[in-house]
């Protein structure tokens, strides 16, 4: 019984996906070029910022998939145990 992305959430996440891309291709270039330090540092904040943000899309969504998948009531100590540990998994992985 897994939850399926609808189709704007996909959108949405692809979108996101290429939009980091799109910025890592241009620090890629950036260090290719010997840009400045500061704004390679620029660069680099607005890539980590923008992963983030998919980061917290993906994890809603697979947060209530896996939810569903265990078979876990919403709301029970259970649910709300492993949306933590989950979510525990992408935080601890962030450092």
């Amino acid at each position: 019984m897994t939850e399926t992305p609808t189709a704007d959430e996909t959108a949405r996440i692809l979108n996101r996906l290429r939009r980091v891309e799109g910025q890592t291709r241009g620090l890629q270039r950036m260090i290719e070029e010997e840009r400045s330090c500061e704004e390679v540092f620029t660069q680099l904040a607005a890539v980590k910022a923008a992963l983030d943000r998919v980061g917290i899309l993906l994890i809603s969504h697979k947060m209530r998939e896996c939810l569903a998948e265990q078979g876990a009531e919403p709301g029970t100590e259970e649910a709300v145990e492993a949306a933590l540990e989950a979510f525990l998994k992408y935080a601890q992985s962030a450092r």
